[in-house]
């Protein structure tokens, strides 16, 4: 299981450097087509705007998995061992419970609801359904990092990372 997470975690990273190189080749291009070449391109900025949706989603699934989001770890640190670690659980199991509700359920509706309706976008001529799907996907990657967070912290090993990081 630990290798399948490792390759998960390369694959992520990977994704998102590729999806951020794209992102800066769509706007210097932008950039360049509407200042030199004085015909803008109405796809790059449209493209742009979608990868940033998914570097986006994506991004806030690589920052949940190596906890470089945001906490407030002063208010962990003065909980006993116990508490902490009944705290980090229930954290988990609401992320879990948010990503299943809101972006698993939600997002997959809202997949289906524009597939269904062949809702394109403008410039692209692309079905907005492939630019929704980073919903779903992203709200699976974070239930199975929850469930590997909620395993380490049962193993002990979130709890003392999360005890080091504060120092």
């Amino acid at each position: 299981m630990n290798s399948l997470i490792k390759y998960l975690d390369k694959t992520l990273a990977l994704a998102l450097m590729t999806v951020m190189a794209c992102i800066l080749l769509c706007v210097s291009w932008q950039v360049i087509s509407r200042y030199m070449l004085k015909d803008p391109s109405s796809v790059t900025e449209e493209l742009a705007r979608f990868l940033l949706i998914w570097v986006g989603m994506l991004g806030a699934v690589y920052a949940y998995r190596t906890n470089s989001h945001l906490g407030l770890n002063i208010v962990l640190d003065k909980m006993s061992a116990n508490t902490k670690k009944a705290t980090l659980v229930l954290i988990q199991l609401l992320v879990i419970v948010f990503s299943a509700l809101v972006l698993v359920f939600g997002g997959y509706e809202l997949v289906d609801l524009t597939l269904e309706l062949k809702q394109i976008s403008a410039a692209l001529s692309i079905n907005m359904g492939i630019v929704y799907m980073v919903l779903p996907i992203s709200g699976g990657l974070l239930i199975l990092y929850s469930l590997v967070n909620l395993s380490e912290i049962f193993n002990g090993k979130l709890i003392e990372s999360a005890t080091q990081e504060s120092v």
